[in-house]
């Protein structure tokens, strides 16, 4: 018996023994290799370059329309607010019919027109500058004339602007009279006499007045104050009341 226990222990003790120089031989190796693959040289390795990222848009309102018009609480939302257009301008009213031009005067302080609303209306004096009627004289002169209204400028021959109908009476009258067809070429009415008229219009800034036409008045005259003279200037021969005593 003790010889089955000794013999038991030997072995025990030998499997032991085995064992440990079993287990030091496998932490030996363990230990070289991770010293030899502490000390080896792995070298460098290459680093795949990084691609750079895409750059992001700008947000834009107008993406997310669809988003806002489909995410609707109600189907009879609409996103398109509507604009009523502002009402027309009212139309600019017709021109209304031209003055009636009856004659020019110049004595030296600038034009002044003879002219008439219409061609009953009894004639008034115009300056450039001033209205008649709905229009503005701009400028004047023997052959033209040009009228302003609503900022609209008007550009007429004084022909134009003459009232003939007067004169196509007379020559009826004259015609009748003779006893010619109405038919027949008319006849000219004939100038109004010439007559003693005396001072025009008055002009204080320069202490004389115009003349009428058809003034037969002798120079030297004096009526109302003023001389009837005749004075030569660079626009020619001109008529002049002088006003007496100046």
């Amino acid at each position: 018996m003790n010889r089955k226990l000794i013999a038991l222990n030997l072995a025990l003790g030998a499997l032991v023994v085995w064992a440990g120089f079993g287990l030091r031989q496998m932490w030996l190796a363990a230990k070289a290799r991770d010293a030899a693959e502490f000390n080896r040289n792995s070298g460098t390795v290459p680093v795949a370059p990084l691609t750079p990222l895409p750059n992001q848009q700008a947000v834009v309102p107008a993406k997310y329309k669809t988003i806002a018009d489909k995410f609707l609480w109600d189907r009879s939302r609409n996103p398109e607010v509507p604009v009523e257009p502002p009402p027309p301008p009212p139309p600019e009213p017709p021109m209304p019919p031209l003055p009636v031009y009856h004659g020019l005067m110049n004595i030296g302080d600038g034009p002044t027109a003879f002219m008439g609303k219409t061609a009953s209306s009894p004639y008034e004096i115009v300056h450039p500058g001033e209205t008649i009627g709905e229009f503005k004289l701009l400028a004047v002169n023997e052959k033209e004339i040009e009228l302003e209204w609503h900022g609209k400028k008007v550009h007429k021959s004084v022909d134009d602007l003459t009232d003939n109908s007067a004169q196509a009476a007379s020559a009826e009258a004259v015609n009748a009279g003779l006893g010619r067809p109405a038919n027949a070429p008319p006849v000219s009415a004939p100038p109004p006499p010439p007559q003693e008229l005396g001072p025009g219009e008055k002009h204080d800034n320069f202490d004389n007045a115009s003349c009428l036409a058809n003034d037969t008045t002798p120079d030297g005259t004096v009526k109302d104050g003023y001389r009837k003279i005749h004075r030569l200037t660079p626009f020619g021969n001109i008529c002049l009341w002088e006003k007496v005593g100046k």
